[in-house]
């Protein structure tokens, strides 16, 4: 939620984000898209395992971790079912 203020009265808008987490047991990657907009990105590296997907307007639209099992306890991430790659195996 977002809080703007507009002469006198103040606007709250709602923003809902789809976000989708992926994992790939075979290389050991998590990914975290906030957005679901398709849109030219352009990947910067922050550390040796995170790399972030940056957007439109500069936004961060992704994270990427790599070696995710030595960063992440997957089961505690978020309170949400995710499930692993079918693609990968």
């Amino acid at each position: 939620m977002h809080l703007r203020k507009n002469g006198d009265c103040i606007c709250i808008l709602r923003v809902t984000l789809k976000m989708h987490i992926s994992y790939n047991d075979r290389t050991d990657l998590l990914y975290i898209r906030l957005d679901d907009k398709k849109q030219d990105v352009i990947n910067r590296r922050v550390s040796d395992d995170v790399v972030l997907d940056i957007g439109e307007g500069d936004k961060i639209i992704g994270v990427e971790i790599l070696d995710a099992s030595k960063h992440v306890t997957l089961d505690r991430l978020l309170p949400v079912k995710y499930r692993v790659s079918k693609a990968a195996v």
